[in-house]
């Protein structure tokens, strides 16, 4: 038999013939190979949802400084008047400011943020609320210290300073209401106002867009700790 196997071996080779299949078909690729490609994709991966992340944390930073110059936390609703009296005031207000719809085009706006007082009833609303802009903003800035610190310890900061944008702005939507009874509100909505009890007003966008800052404040920093534990595998 060895010598059988020996002469199909020399007679191959004399022959040309094709060497067996396992010689032909190419080896699969070491594993270090697939290893390094899973980390490239990884951290392709990673750095894709940290852009997005630092888009979304300057969309927040702008939607703050709209919420808090925008004097559209509360207006007034679609009233009838049925002739009886005088005819009640339409308008809108906001922390700094109460607009008041009049016979101009443009309306008589009382206030403003040029002054840096806001409305005598909501000071605590705006000093959360300012707080709340520093923070988002702050976190913004800390973008800078990619290039000088390590990636893990600029999600850390960020999500820890986005958390505190979040909690002020939450207690600033929890206290607006608190604060309704108060001479402004009164003014422009009827003397049925009171706590929680906006009268002849109702809600405006303004008011509705600090409640979903503070959803995009408890997401944003949710993704940065995330972001912050991945680092470790990514390097």
């Amino acid at each position: 038999m060895t010598a059988a196997l020996w002469i199909n071996r020399q007679t191959g080779r004399q022959t040309g013939g094709s060497p067996p299949a396992a010689v032909m078909s190419s080896p699969s690729p070491p594993l270090s190979d697939l290893s390094r490609l899973y980390q490239t994709e990884f951290v392709r991966s990673a750095r894709a949802v940290g852009v997005l992340w630092a888009v979304c944390t300057l969309c927040f930073a702008i939607i703050q400084v709209v919420v808090l110059v925008q004097p559209s936390w509360i207006g007034t609703g679609a009233t009838r008047h049925t002739g009886l009296g005088p005819v009640p005031p339409s308008g809108t207000l906001g922390l700094f400011e109460v607009c008041v719809e009049s016979d101009w085009p443009v309306p008589d706006c009382r206030g403003g943020l040029s002054s840096l007082s806001p409305l005598p009833s909501f000071q605590s609303v705006a000093v959360l609320v300012g707080v709340s802009l520093w923070a988002v903003w702050t976190s913004v800035l800390c973008l800078c210290l990619f290039r000088f610190c390590s990636a893990a310890t600029v999600y850390k900061i960020c999500a820890w300073l986005q958390l505190t944008a979040g909690f002020c702005l939450a207690l600033a939507c929890l206290l607006f209401p608190d604060s309704w009874e108060s001479p402004e509100m009164r003014a422009l909505c009827g003397n049925s106002v009171g706590s929680f009890s906006p009268g002849n007003c109702s809600v405006h966008w303004a008011y509705i867009l600090a409640i979903l800052g503070i959803l995009d404040a408890a997401i944003l920093a949710t993704l940065a700790f995330v972001l912050a534990n991945r680092q470790d595998p990514c390097l």
